[in-house]
């Protein structure tokens, strides 16, 4: 049985992230977060209630999963770092991490600036492409709650255009992932809609 951990599983992506695993996979999904206690109980899933910073709890919610998805606000680099950590004492090695488009001045109009607000989002994303994690990195533009599943991946590199993605677009694409674990790895995609 296939396990995907969670990590920000309260938060608009965890939930959709959660929702299309449920609907779509027969994965086994642990779901991490401070307030992981208030998320409804249901068949498949365990709740762990703990911050990132809980060395013990987790390594033992990264242990065995075949995914980790990391969708955390806040300070990214050292948040990023206690997870990667986590991964690599217990063994676990494919992560998708959620960053934000704009990060490399991709945007149009950007012309190489990045703005200050998304340096936190960049550093994270150096630390992951310097690990030895196979991950997928996904940097979309704004989240709405759009039925439109569709959307664009633009490699490392390429100017982005468009600006908004559903949620559940990105949850689709992470699905998939979960679904064929070599996909996308060591990527770094903007993802926006079509």
């Amino acid at each position: 049985m296939t396990k995907v951990t969670i990590i920000g599983a309260t938060g608009s992506l965890g939930r959709a992230a959660q929702k299309a695993l449920l609907e779509q996979t027969d994965a086994e999904l642990v779901l991490y977060a401070r307030s992981a206690d208030r998320l409804e109980d249901q068949a498949r899933t365990t709740r762990l209630a703990a911050d990132v910073s809980d060395t013990a709890t987790l390594e033992n919610a990264v242990a065995g999963a075949d995914l980790v998805f990391v969708a955390l606000s806040g300070n990214l680099p050292k948040l990023l770092s206690q997870v990667m950590t986590a991964m690599d004492k217990v063994g676990s090695k494919r992560i998708v991490f959620i960053s934000s488009y704009g990060i490399y001045g991709e945007l149009p109009g950007q012309n190489g600036r990045v703005d200050p607000i998304l340096k936190p989002y960049r550093k994270a994303a150096d630390l992951l492409e310097a690990s030895d994690l196979d991950y997928t990195i996904l940097r979309p533009g704004w989240f709405d709650n759009n039925s439109d599943q569709s959307y664009q991946l633009f490699p490392k590199g390429e100017i982005i255009t468009g600006n908004t993605i559903a949620r559940s677009a990105i949850a689709s694409l992470v699905t998939k992932m979960v679904q064929n674990p070599s996909q996308y790895l060591k990527e770094n995609l903007g993802i926006v809609r079509n």
